[in-house]
């Protein structure tokens, strides 16, 4: 059986473009007519995603599943890191949690892990045309490289073409491309067939006496000079990407603070609606931050991301996100005045929205006597929901089919966590579970909602909720009547795989005119 052609997508740094580019060309080849997949051996993120078969995967292969048009499986991402401190990882192999002790994984972790990533990638192999391959962070990082699982040693293993990709927004793009080559050894040099300078602004013209010096200097050709793509709006691979809520957020209390005063002093749309304020906490170990970007685009909601409490306003809806350390996280609400922040949210009237860990919080107690978070066997929660959370080892991951019990509304979404709540005798379930993993089960409860004056708090383990279309035009309208503003449609953006004007038909076409598509067919003998 022949085997699928490759080709790698590698970076001189972190946030340089590599899972968009991997992406437009998932897409590209597609629509080509090739049977294309995507596959990173080793990702290091918290923002991650449940396959079909309730395995998870990092979210950047999720998506670029969904640019080739095919469901995501957990051989396109074997490995994935979740940082849970600063010095503590949570390794997921084949979609599950690594149960092995973590000493014997950092003493051997190549000699464990490299048969897995390479025996995924056979599998791909098999099944498809072509594998477009994703590597990590950058390849010249000398100090890593004896481990490598991601970058040349794969590109080596399976003949994989290298297209290095530099920032050129961020500057210093010839240092970035020139330096990265210095750096590796001769064979490692021979892989690497070409350049894409990304996120360019302004006039060709001006870059091109540059490129020719790239090209005689390093004797490889630039591929293509892809433009900064404002209008092709993907999933981020993780949250310290310039484009992360961070940042958002961080603009948008400025411009806030700017035009705001008292709670009721309202933005105004360009469509001249007065706009639901928003605040989603920031966490220093948030997870799944995709769950609010549906609802950052809505008409009539203005969203920002807060680490630090507003002095001068509360908003009509406050989001508790997930997060890779509920315990730890909550302890920082505390430290920096944010619990009281969503207490005197709640008192002023506003609605609030835990989601997973966000969820966890808001209850009276969490307890963790297996250890699986921390030390500590008990902490006190927010005490907003009468309920108690309990700590397992066993992970649940798995899709999911619910009915929201007061509208009726059905919506999908997924689950991914350690800890199971069980609720007051009083609290009334958020959702019915009909299906798991796409299979059917009796209706189960999930969730909570309770009423403390004029909030209402509601939690939840599924992630994605927000992306239902019929669920979040009902939830925001219903906030809005409650503030005496009119209803608003909700508005989904055009991502399905077989629009003509969807996200990553953009992104292929604007990336595709930009590439020397001869010059790839040939390197990579298609």
């Amino acid at each position: 059986m022949a085997l699928a052609k490759t080709i790698m997508i590698q970076g001189t740094a972190s946030h340089v473009g590599k899972s968009v580019m991997t992406a437009a060309l998932c897409r590209i080849f597609k629509n080509r007519g090739l049977r294309v997949a995507p596959f990173k051996a080793q990702n290091m993120s918290n923002n991650s995603y449940v396959t079909p078969d309730g395995l998870e995967i990092a979210r950047a292969q999720a998506v670029q599943a969904e640019a080739c048009g095919i469901e995501p499986h957990v051989w396109m991402s074997p490995v994935l890191l979740k940082p849970e401190s600063d010095c503590k990882v949570q390794t997921v192999v084949l979609g599950k949690p690594w149960k092995n002790p973590l000493s014997l994984l950092q003493k051997n972790y190549r000699k464990i892990l490299e048969p897995i990533v390479l025996e995924a990638l056979h599998q791909l192999r098999k099944k498809y045309d072509l594998v477009i391959i994703e590597g990590a962070g950058s390849p010249a990082e000398v100090n890593l490289k004896h481990n490598d699982i991601v970058n040349m040693r794969i590109a080596r293993a399976v003949k994989a073409p290298v297209i290095l990709v530099g920032d050129i927004d961020a500057g210093g793009v010839f240092a970035q491309l020139v330096g990265t080559l210095e750096l590796l050894n001769a064979a490692e040099r021979r892989s690497v067939k070409g350049f894409l300078i990304n996120k360019f602004r302004g006039d060709l013209g001006l870059l091109k006496p540059g490129l020719d010096w790239l090209e005689h200097k390093t004797n490889r050709r630039v591929l293509g000079v892809i433009p900064f793509l404002n209008d092709v709006d993907l999933a981020e691979e993780d949250s310290i990407s310039a484009k992360s809520p961070a940042a958002a957020g961080l603009r948008a209390n400025r411009r806030l603070d700017a035009v705001s005063g008292g709670r009721r002093d309202r933005r105004i749309s360009p469509a001249g609606q007065e706009e639901l304020l928003v605040d989603v906490l920031w966490l220093p170990r948030l997870s799944n931050f995709t769950d609010f970007d549906l609802l950052a685009k809505q008409p009539g909601v203005t969203l920002r991301w807060l680490h630090e409490p507003d002095r001068h306003r509360v908003p009509d809806i406050l989001m508790i996100p997930g997060t890779k350390s509920t315990v730890a996280d909550l302890d920082f609400l505390r430290e920096s005045g944010l619990a009281d922040y969503v207490l005197r949210a709640v008192r002023a009237g506003s609605w609030i929205v835990g989601i997973c860990g966000g969820y966890q919080m808001l209850g009276k107690k969490i307890t963790d006597t297996k250890g699986v978070e921390s030390k500590r066997q008990s902490r006190e929660g927010l005490g907003l929901i009468p309920a108690v959370t309990a700590f397992k080892s066993q992970k649940k991951t798995c899709r999911v089919a619910a009915r929201h019990r007061t509208s009726g509304i059905f919506v999908k979404g997924y689950e991914i966590h350690m800890g199971q709540t069980r609720l007051g005798k009083k609290v009334r379930p958020l959702f019915d579970i009909y299906e798991r993993s796409g299979t059917a089960v009796p209706p189960a409860a999930e969730g909570a909602h309770v009423q403390r004056g004029e909030s209402h708090i509601y939690g939840t383990y599924l992630h994605g909720v927000f992306e239902n279309k019929e669920f979040l035009e009902a939830f925001l309208n219903g906030r809005r009547l409650a503030c005496g503003l009119k209803p608003v449609p909700a508005k989904v953006p055009a991502v399905d795989a077989n629009c003509e004007d969807g996200v990553y038909d953009r992104l292929a076409q604007k990336v595709e005119a930009s590439l020397d598509m001869d010059f790839l067919l040939k390197i990579a003998d298609i």
